[in-house]
């Protein structure tokens, strides 16, 4: 390998908001996320959806209903020669 190419690793510390501590390394010291794979729902398999600041609603009175449609394809006309 080539000398003083390669970034610095250090011990790290991984911190999650939901309390989960997870050790490894890295180039950066501490890191804190806000989701990890003990309190994401793909993970966990808990269904739960998270409006923020009411965003679906806003789109709903901006929009109208927020179901959805289904879109007819147009005919294919015939190549003409």
């Amino acid at each position: 390998m080539k000398k003083e190419i390669h970034p610095e690793t250090h011990e790290t510390t991984i911190t999650c908001t939901c309390g989960a501590v997870y050790h490894t390394l890295s180039t950066v010291k501490n890191l804190r996320i806000g989701i990890c794979a003990q309190c994401h729902p793909f993970f966990t398999g808990e269904q739960r959806f998270v409006d923020t600041a009411g965003r679906v609603d806003k789109f709903a009175q901006r929009y109208g209903s927020t179901t959805a449609t289904r879109r007819t394809k147009p005919k294919a006309t015939a190549p003409t020669a």
